[in-house]
């Protein structure tokens, strides 16, 4: 047996106990959320190891920047593992209920998924949310993150598993791969015996590895080629707020913009304000030839340009005719992660709202709010932008699976 074996074995094991947990779930989040907090130090001074060996090896600003960890962000960890432990238990909801013609009940109710692998990249803070929505919706969960991470990732789950064992839950509840190469993650693809399903969070190419190679269950999630649209009604002051918010804030994660559409009644106005706003962060433009037209000192865009989640201080910048060419654009690249329309047209914006068909569509609000703690689920698993089974930020609900509960008395059919 395999060293990932062992520890599907060990979490399946664990997941028939958590299933039952109760309200010790909540009471062993709150330790653990408390416990990074204590620990602050040794986290940081992990995640430094890492930092140095990224910059060794020539990642990008916004690359690091992903991998950062700051004792701001370990507070939002630790917060959002509490906003877990808070929230109602997503398990044993009846979803509904009916009485048979002959006597017998029957109930739907919500039920743990059991075991739950995640293959990750680069960001650390996602071993904390991770565990929390897991435990909280009473699955085991076998984490394996990216070589980049691997320093911090090892300490937080070491924190939290000693958190959680302390408070009664059973032990291998969150386990950590540390295994960073191809086979490990290619051998969790395969590990259909002990994972129920299998989440992939980062790039493209992993993504799609995992979502073309696994034979077990996969949630898709998070590709974020993200489009403002910017109508000919639009406040141009807003718009520019907005798209500085989308792209700069983190440019790295994956509700950052992606790509501009500007309508072409207003592109000569709009485009030399926006782009004095976005050159505060340095941002590179790559203009087509009408907004190039406009903003000659840019880079010329390409065809990969349209199909490219950057994840960088870069933007692609379009001048479309008319709405329905900016939807049209919006269907051909989009990945399904999040769109918005800058407009002060009730009727475009509802227009924008209905034929979008992405998992988040905004109006005249930064794409920024994609997020499983700004929709009140307390913190995400992910992003999905499939459609079947969870689709946008899943939090504890998309976590569970249901099963019927039938109650006779000798009923026989």
């Amino acid at each position: 047996m395999t060293k990932l074996q062992e520890m599907g074995k060990l979490a399946k094991i664990a997941s028939a106990d958590l299933a039952l947990a109760g309200s010790a779930k909540t009471t062993a989040l709150i330790a653990a959320a408390n416990a990074l907090i204590e620990n602050t130090a040794d986290i940081l001074s992990a995640n430094q190891k890492d930092i140095e060996k990224a910059e060794e090896n020539g990642l990008t600003a916004a690359m690091i920047d992903r991998l950062r960890l700051t004792e701001e962000r370990i507070e939002g960890m630790a917060k959002g593992m509490s906003d877990v432990a808070n929230e109602n238990d997503p398990v044993g909801r009846v979803l509904a209920g009916t009485v048979h013609p002959k006597g017998i009940k029957i109930e739907k109710v919500t039920v743990p998924l059991g075991v739950i692998g995640i293959i990750f990249e680069s960001r650390p803070n996602v071993t904390s949310d991770a565990a929390a929505l897991c435990i909280k919706a009473g699955n085991a969960v076998i984490l394996r993150g990216g070589k980049e991470a691997y320093h911090s990732n090892r300490m937080i789950t070491d924190i939290l598993d000693k958190a959680f064992t302390a408070s009664g839950l059973p032990k291998n509840s969150v386990q950590l791969v540390d295994d960073t190469s191809r086979a490990s993650a290619q051998e969790m693809m395969n590990l259909t015996e002990y994972l129920d399903v299998l989440i992939p969070r980062g790039g493209a190419g992993l993504i799609q590895a995992v979502k073309q190679n696994s034979k077990v269950p996969v949630i898709e999630t998070g590709v974020g080629i993200v489009h403002i649209y910017v109508d000919e009604s639009a406040d141009i002051d807003m718009a520019s707020n907005i798209i500085f918010n989308a792209k700069t804030t983190r440019p790295s994660v994956c509700n950052a913009a992606e790509t501009l559409l500007v309508h072409q009644s207003l592109a000569e106005k709009a485009l030399p304000i926006i782009k004095a706003k976005l050159d505060e962060k340095q941002v590179e433009l790559r203009c087509d030839e009408r907004a190039r037209a406009i903003l000659p000192d840019t880079t010329a865009a390409v065809q990969e340009d349209w199909e490219t989640e950057y994840l960088d201080y870069i933007l692609s910048v379009k001048v479309v005719d008319s709405f329905e060419e900016a939807l049209a654009h919006i269907a051909r690249y989009s990945s399904g992660h999040s769109e918005a329309i800058v407009t002060e047209s009730f009727t475009r914006a509802e227009e924008f709202l209905n034929r979008v068909d992405s998992s988040a569509v905004y109006v005249n609000a930064s794409t920024r709010f994609t997020d499983g703690g700004e929709f009140g689920l307390g913190a995400e698993i992910g992003i999905s932008t499939q459609k079947l089974h969870a689709r946008g930020p899943m939090g504890l609900e998309q976590l569970t699976s249901q099963k019927y509960l039938i109650r006779g008395n000798g009923q026989v059919r």
